[in-house]
């Protein structure tokens, strides 16, 4: 008569408690009360119980006859006492199909002919149980199969599709004691797929002395590991356990490191299989979830960031390790060089990457905006600084620091006024312009951001946020005019709009310097993973451009005069064309 018990008022206005002693002779009796401050007990004349037992006879209330469908207990069992130990079983109806002579169509049935037969469906009623699953958790990992834990998280987690990845068994003993299995999924689960934190994903089920608890507390494991599926069976925590008795206690602590230790030490496992393409899939399920743990996670940080994979400027289609990348070192190389861009094929056109690569310099490809999150809290791996080429002042290995500026001041001097031309010219898009050597050959200029600028990648990721969560994005222009033009004095365009800045002047009549300008900028953002604000005026900037290099091959004279030839012939062809009509009669029409 405990506070299980006493629940059944929530749904009964009278509980009758039928019990009968094992003891020879003993008589029937009956306890009976409807929830006031009294009970009686008498001798019960009711059906006997054969042998010795209990029965409880629940006198539902109005609203509560839900608990009168079997469907409703089914539901109640397999989710609270599926593992409990001693069997329980549902009254229910069964209804099976039956194979019987079909009597009517029989009535002419030949003697050589077989009878036919048809379909009848033959209800029954009688218990079933319930609770039919083990609880593998409390046997020893020895006893356990691979196609015993296979089974019981294809019926525990309902993914009869889905083979988990990986596994863990194990027990706590000392302080608390609790035992408990986990999974790696193998594929990401259905409800994560929309929302990765989605707050009716069931991953971690805690139950004390195998009665189910709750799948919700959201402190048993870091939400980065809400991909874990598995179970905890504690012996140390009440039945009636809530979210603030584990708050207050030191059980649900002990037990979230443990947990987080041993996720840990199975995506090592995956990752350290032969079969790399093993890894290769967790990545792409769950690696989202690393980087989040990076995040949030200053405790077992430096055990995630090893785990992180990117893809880069020397490996393909093919993932690297931050591990790989320092072993592939150029000598004398002590900065980790990383871009952030929009995928891989835009991060491999970025002037800013190209000019590290062309020096020979591995790149790491972020092509998320989470990746850009993340790596902020990776300021330093092994020693080695983790630098990004897209910002301003990159300094590279080998690169003596005062010698950089004092090359870069002396090549803005040289080429004044070709800065000072595009800094009117942009005035507005650009916070200044700077020459240097730094690009590659092929590339006339690049943007690149100041020390706190974001990139263009995360630029649009705040501005979706912004405008998702009903917010202007008025004030996200501020980052991107931070970004500063770096130009190639060196690139055959440059040369040319120097020259035409010399001979023609740096004034506003001349246009056709100043379209060239804001070509530069605009071929410069495209590349350099930013988004045209106006497309329209940079089409009307490029059909320009293609317009004077038409007018200058003498390609427009030439159609001129083919046209002027024609004339005559067509307006004959549509004066007979416009008679045809008039000539013709109805009839022959």
């Amino acid at each position: 008569f405990g506070v299980g018990f006493y629940s059944a008022y929530l749904v009964a206005d009278k509980v009758d408690v039928i019990t009968k002693s094992m003891q020879d002779g003993s008589p029937q009796l009956r306890w009976s009360s409807n929830a006031s401050s009294s009970y009686t007990i008498s001798e019960d004349d009711g059906e006997p119980i054969e042998g010795s037992g209990t029965r409880l006879v629940l006198h539902l209330k109005d609203d509560a006859l839900e608990y009168l469908e079997p469907t409703k207990l089914e539901g109640l069992l397999q989710q609270y006492s599926e593992f409990v130990e001693f069997p329980i079983s549902v009254w229910k109806e069964k209804t099976e199909y039956k194979q019987v002579p079909d009597e009517e169509a029989n009535k002419d049935l030949g003697e050589d002919e077989e009878p036919k037969m048809k379909t009848v469906p033959e209800t029954t009623e009688g218990y079933e149980r319930m609770n039919t699953n083990k609880p593998i958790w409390l046997r020893s990992p020895s006893d356990v199969t691979e196609e015993e834990y296979k089974d019981f998280y294809q019926s525990a987690f309902r993914a009869q599709y889905d083979e988990p990845m990986a596994h863990t068994h194990f027990s706590l003993e000392g302080q608390i004691e609790c035992k408990s299995v986990l999974y790696i999924p193998g594929m990401l689960p259905f409800e994560l797929s929309k929302d990765m934190f989605d707050e009716d994903a069931r991953n971690i089920r805690l139950y004390v002395k195998r009665v189910f608890i709750n799948d919700k507390f959201e402190d048993i494991v870091p939400r980065w590991l809400k991909f874990v599926r598995g179970v905890v069976d504690s012996q140390d925590l009440p039945l009636n356990v809530s979210r603030e008795i584990l708050q207050k206690s030191k059980v649900l602590s002990i037990i979230n490191k443990r947990l987080v230790r041993k996720s840990l030490d199975m995506i090592r496992e995956i990752e350290s299989d032969e079969d790399d393409s093993k890894y290769i899939m967790f990545w792409n399920n769950f690696g989202k979830y690393l980087k989040v743990g990076v995040i949030e996670d200053q405790r077992n940080k430096d055990d995630i960031v090893p785990l992180l994979r990117f893809f880069s400027s020397k490996t393909a289609d093919e993932y690297t390790s931050l591990d790989e990348y320092i072993e592939n070192m150029k000598e004398g190389q002590e900065q980790i060089y990383y871009v952030a861009a929009d995928g891989r094929d835009k991060a491999e056109m970025s002037p800013a990457a190209e000019k590290v690569r062309s020096r020979g310099y591995e790149v790491l490809y972020l092509t998320e905006p989470l990746d850009e999150i993340m790596i902020e809290s990776v300021t330093n791996y092994k020693e080695h600084k983790l630098v990004d080429v897209s910002k301003e002042g990159l300094n590279l290995d080998g690169d003596d620091g005062e010698e950089r500026k004092k090359k870069e001041e002396e090549l803005n001097e040289n080429h004044k006024s070709v800065c000072d031309f595009l800094e009117s010219s942009l005035a507005g898009k650009v916070s200044r312009v700077k020459m240097t050597d730094q690009l590659a050959g092929s590339s006339p200029a690049a943007l690149v951001q100041g020390a706190y600028g974001m990139s263009p990648t995360m630029q649009r990721y705040m501005k979706a946020q912004t405008v998702a969560s009903g917010g202007s994005d008025a004030g996200m222009m501020g980052s991107m005019s931070q970004a500063v033009l770096e130009v190639n004095p060196s690139h055959p365009i440059v040369q040319d709009l120097e020259a035409a800045i010399k001979e023609n002047g740096d004034g506003e009549d001349n246009e056709s310097a100043r379209n060239s300008a804001v070509l530069l900028y605009d071929v410069a953002a495209l590349t350099s993973g930013y988004d045209i604000e106006d497309s329209a005026d940079f089409a009307k900037r490029i059909l320009s451009l293609m317009s004077s290099k038409a007018g200058s091959s003498g390609v427009q004279d030439a159609e001129v005069e083919a046209a002027s030839e024609e004339p005559a012939v067509e307006e004959t062809e549509v004066e007979a064309k416009a008679v045809v009509p008039e000539v013709v009669s109805d009839d022959e029409a």
